[in-house]
């Protein structure tokens, strides 16, 4: 497995982790970051949502899929600027940007394992 690809493989589990959280104690993830506890089923869905994108994270690393690794990097990065955008809007807590700062965080890591793969001439097309 590349640089890129363990990146990205790490990232599938942290997935499965929060969308597993969301699905099964929503409640405990948002008490832990000081947002209100909610009953909807909209909390749950996108719990749902997560743990389908980190089955495509891990199945793309597990191929090494290179274009796919990029993509990710470019949706990755985007997501903590929507949460700020959010928060600035007034329309969710300073908090959510932490969960845009890990992403951010592990599309940087991919980032650089991309450079150093390609440096080393270890990327699959």
């Amino acid at each position: 497995m590349t640089r890129a690809a363990t990146s990205l493989f790490a990232f599938a589990l942290y997935l499965f982790g929060l969308g597993a959280v969301l699905l099964i104690a929503p409640n405990v993830l948002l008490g832990l970051f000081g947002i209100a506890p909610t009953t909807e089923t909209w909390i749950r869905v996108i719990g749902m949502l997560v743990v389908i994108l980190g089955y495509y994270y891990l199945n793309v690393a597990r191929a090494g899929l290179e274009p796919f690794l990029r993509w990710t990097v470019h949706a990755r990065f985007s997501v903590v600027l929507f949460f700020t955008a959010f928060v600035a809007m007034g329309l969710a807590p300073p908090q959510l940007i932490l969960f845009g700062v890990v992403d951010a965080g592990g599309a940087l890591w991919t980032l650089l394992a991309l450079r150093a793969d390609a440096a080393a001439g270890a990327l699959r097309r």
